[in-house]
């Protein structure tokens, strides 16, 4: 019995012990869910994103950059660029000068508002 009575100081020990090993693993447990959820998060934001940049129709513009509003119905160019006017040693441009841009023709998206459907259904 004397023995037992030796060993007093292990119940607060084995108390106190196993109380900070269970909040040391529920810490790290919120610690991972905190990071799935910060990632779940994440991954939602991406995908409102990627929606909406998939609802939106394609933006008119032509391989020379310039809106399909510079262009006039032939297809040519009608925005000013500046153009290099000389070079140095290294191949660098010295100076630019505006000049019409030399796109031949429009080659973006065409706009759906060009499209004519008729009527399915007789109106009368």
């Amino acid at each position: 019995m004397n023995s037992l009575w030796n060993l007093w100081w292990l119940v607060p020990a084995v108390l106190y012990g196993g109380g900070s090993a269970a909040r040391r693993a529920l810490r790290r447990t919120l610690k991972v869910r905190h990071r799935r959820k910060l990632e779940l998060l994440d991954a939602r934001q991406r995908q409102h994103l990627a929606l909406e940049a998939a609802n939106r129709p394609p933006e008119p513009v032509c391989g020379c950059t310039h809106h399909l509003a510079k262009h006039d119905r032939q297809g040519r160019c009608h925005e000013v660029v500046e153009a290099p006017t000389g070079w140095d040693a290294d191949r660098r441009p010295l100076g630019y000068e505006p000049r019409p841009c030399n796109c031949q023709q429009y080659v973006g998206p065409e706009p759906l508002g060009t499209v004519f459907a008729p009527e399915l259904v007789d109106p009368r």
